[in-house]
């Protein structure tokens, strides 16, 4: 299926590969337009919002690639039909009218694909609107004003239509840009991080939202808002030197948090600090990234038969979706091609592509944001501590488990998790805790989260008779460290599971002398990775966990190493040290525990071994 990939054998190396690419993508969807041009009707897939929404975002999104695709000086054949789908879809006497937008509504959030069109392409897609056409669309966008949004990243959306309009001498709203540019100011957190809004997200969408939105503004509007303009510039500098460590040398980015059916929207950062004419690091370095990024992304499965995106992250996945996400919706990954606006010799395109082996390497503290990174040979990786995303499906393997990595990813749960059972537990990098053996949760909603004793820490309460605490740090090469402290009323049920590998070639004879458990470590050797988990306490049973297929959000089937464990009523300490590189280890390398473990050992009367 790779092949039905629109960017399979592109070799993503110059502006014509991007312009290329933009145009493949496009191409599937071409059949499946409406009469009126104003509705694309992909799939009989639904979301939490209406299908009239959902066609219209389907309509709009691929513009994030076909905007800056004309913008920088390629030709677009059918701009025809989205000038008709302008004209009806806004129109509420036609029969493809959108609908009357209403707060808190899908169409607010399409607008801002709208809203770029305006800066970007007005003499294309605007220009030849007729009068009449271009009065119903500005009332229709001025609506935006008037609706109540989510208090998050969706007030940029009412920036982007504002400054669209006045870019086509139509009538905006100063006051309504302000007031939702000082809203955001408060989202910010410091050291280049932002929350996206009350929830305190700190995932992708700060830096395919709120970093990209800014950096459009900065670049169209700093005549009215320097000031901001001068203070996103300065935010993204900063993000920058942290944001490069969330991609491995491979161009894989890190799995995180919601919306990852966005895919390749994880690399659009790149893209808007070009865009802003900003060298937030090397032009060469930026290049690459963001090039590599979507080279990785053409050898994915990512696309159906007929090359429509699927929903899913690296093949077609319902079971990790979002209840927002329609089959229009994974289209939002073009935001990645605002490249293509730039003129042919801009220092983005005329840089010589720095090489993967030149980027740095080590372990990088981001306490602004709870986390801490690393970069290996074929993977990049985060601990964290987790957040609260529990307004989010499978919130509990987006948000809280204790490391993420580019290479192994994660999995979301496919059913209870029962001892009995494995196979339904896909709790890979973290833990399921269970009173009866039988019903496990596994941790969720964080209550705190941060970093403590020089490491990464986070605190799971899901109720007044369970306490657990951990802290978290990055050990030898491919090694990290996670000490609990675990306060029960009752006796406890412990599951911890290691990185999740492929289990393709299972069959092979040869297969199963990969595979080590016993007391105290699991350990499963592939000819592509390691995974291992190990108790440096030496007391829980190794196991090898077999989840149920298409839980991994990378490899459709998979096993991960586990330590399994009982717990009387009490206060415990329990230490883990996880293990994962991409390659065969025929024997473990000691764990190297770092001095932040040492000393919370040596706190807590801890006697830990090595691996």
């Amino acid at each position: 299926m790779t092949a039905c990939n629109p960017m399979a054998g592109n070799p993503l190396k110059t502006k014509a590969d991007l312009q290329d690419a933009v145009t493949s993508f496009y191409a599937p969807l071409a059949p499946w337009f409406s009469e009126g041009g104003a509705a694309l009707r992909l799939s009989a897939g639904g979301a939490h919002y209406d299908d009239r929404a959902a066609e219209m975002e389907a309509f709009v999104r691929p513009l994030w690639g076909i905007v800056p695709l004309v913008a920088g000086g390629a030709s677009f054949e059918d701009a025809r039909r989205y000038v008709d789908g302008f004209s009806h879809g806004m129109d509420p006497n036609h029969e493809e009218y959108w609908g009357k937008p209403r707060p808190f509504d899908q169409r607010l959030v399409e607008m801002a694909g709208i809203g770029l069109t305006l800066l970007l392409a007005p003499d294309v897609f605007w220009r030849p609107m007729s009068e009449p056409a271009k009065d119903k669309a500005e009332r229709f966008l001025l609506t935006i004003n008037e609706l109540d949004v989510p208090d998050n990243n969706w007030l940029f959306f009412r920036v982007l239509v504002n400054l669209g309009l006045r870019n086509v001498g139509r009538q905006w709203s100063e006051e309504a840009v302000t007031k939702a540019l000082e809203r955001i100011e408060t989202f910010y957190l410091g050291d280049g991080y932002y929350r996206d809004g009350v929830w305190r997200h700190r995932d992708y969408y700060s830096p395919m939202a709120l970093h990209f939105y800014g950096l459009v503004v900065a670049k169209v509007a700093a005549d009215l808002y320097p000031d901001h303009a001068t203070r996103y510039r300065e935010r993204a500098r900063l993000f920058a030197e942290d944001f490069q460590h969330w991609f491995a040398d491979d161009g894989a980015a890190i799995p995180y948090g919601r919306s990852l059916t966005y895919r390749f929207a994880e690399g659009a950062f790149w893209a808007g600090c070009a865009y802003a004419d900003e060298e937030v690091l090397p032009w060469g370095r930026i290049k690459g990234l963001l090039l590599r990024h979507l080279r990785w992304w053409s050898t994915m499965p990512i696309a159906g038969r007929d090359g429509v995106l699927s929903i899913g992250y690296s093949y077609p996945n319902l079971l990790m979706s979002e209840s927002y996400n329609a089959p229009g919706s994974p289209y939002w990954a073009l935001k990645i091609f605002l490249v293509l606006a730039l003129p042919d010799d801009h220092p983005f395109w005329m840089a010589e592509e720095e090489a993967p082996e030149a980027l740095p390497g080590g372990r990088v503290f981001a306490p602004a944001a709870g986390f801490a990174m690393r970069r290996a040979t074929g993977d990049a990786v985060m601990l964290t501590g987790g957040q609260n995303g529990s307004e989010h499906r499978h919130f509990d393997a987006k948000y809280s488990r204790f490391v993420y990595s580019s290479a192994f990813c994660f999995s979301v749960k496919s059913d209870t998790t029962v001892p009995e059972k494995p196979e339904q537990s896909a709790v890979d990098c973290g833990i399921a805790v269970s009173r009866d053996g039988r019903s496990f949760m596994s941790r969720a909603a964080i209550t705190e989260e941060g970093v403590d004793s020089d490491m990464i820490w986070g605190v799971w309460t899901p109720d007044d008779r369970l306490k657990i605490e951990t802290w978290l740090d990055f050990a030898a090469e491919g090694w990290h460290v996670r000490l609990h402290k675990v306060t029960t009323a009752d006796r406890l049920f412990f599951a911890e599971g290691g990185f999740s590998v492929d289990r393709t070639g299972e069959r092979d004879p040869a297969f199963a002398k990969g595979l080590l458990k016993e007391t105290g470590r699991a350990v499963i050797t592939t000819p592509s990775h390691t995974s291992a988990i190990v108790d440096l306490l030496g007391e829980r049973a190794g196991e090898i966990i077999r989840p149920a297929p298409n839980t991994n959000i990378r490899f459709p089937a998979t096993l991960f190493p586990r330590l399994f464990g009982e717990l009387p009523p009490g206060e415990h300490f329990l230490a883990t040290a996880a293990f994962g590189v991409t390659h065969p280890v025929s024997n473990l390398p000691p764990v190297g525990l770092p001095e932040t473990v040492r000393g919370f050992a040596e706190k807590h009367g801890l006697a830990l071994s090595g691996a």
